[in-house]
């Protein structure tokens, strides 16, 4: 039997929706298995200038990612959805080791496999520094904020 992970495409505004903040709600556990089960077992993934591969590749990546991004708390926002894919914006924050605070600003492609399995995942993202005091996002998202969008600045 094959592995699902519901909603399946194709999806509507609600179904979207739900995809994204269970996505959002993975990554800020922090948890590199967690977040490769939501991928097919030979998922690509392009994340800025990085090409990932396989669930394995993606829990090494997420393992290094989160050693080197402190305290990372995200949201994600539903841009668009067609059939099975869905656009997402997203921001993240976090500190390096030397504790200087970062807001990452970034775009998602994803397409999904019949099963809700992520097959693909294209990543843009960009960094600002912010002080400590510019923090906005303080963990994960309260559960009477789910569903809501994002500030772009």
């Amino acid at each position: 039997m094959s592995e699902v992970r519901p909603p399946f495409p194709p999806f509507t505004e609600e179904t979207a929706l739900r995809k994204v903040q269970a996505a959002e709600d993975a990554w800020n556990t922090r948890d590199p298995h967690r977040v490769a089960s939501a991928y097919t077992p030979d998922s690509v993934w392009r994340n800025r200038d990085l090409f990932v591969t396989g669930r394995e590749e993606i829990v090494r990546f997420l393992t290094a990612k989160w050693e080197r991004e402190l305290d990372y708390a995200l949201r994600k926002s539903l841009w668009a959805f067609h059939g099975n894919r869905i656009a997402v914006r997203f921001q993240y924050e976090w500190h390096d080791t030397a504790g200087q605070w970062w807001r990452s600003y970034g775009n998602e492609l994803w397409q999904f496999d019949a099963h809700g399995l992520m097959e693909r995942r294209e990543a843009g993202i960009n960094d600002v520094r912010i002080t400590e005091a510019d923090r906005r996002i303080l963990g994960p998202r309260p559960e009477a904020e789910h569903g809501t969008d994002i500030p772009l600045r």
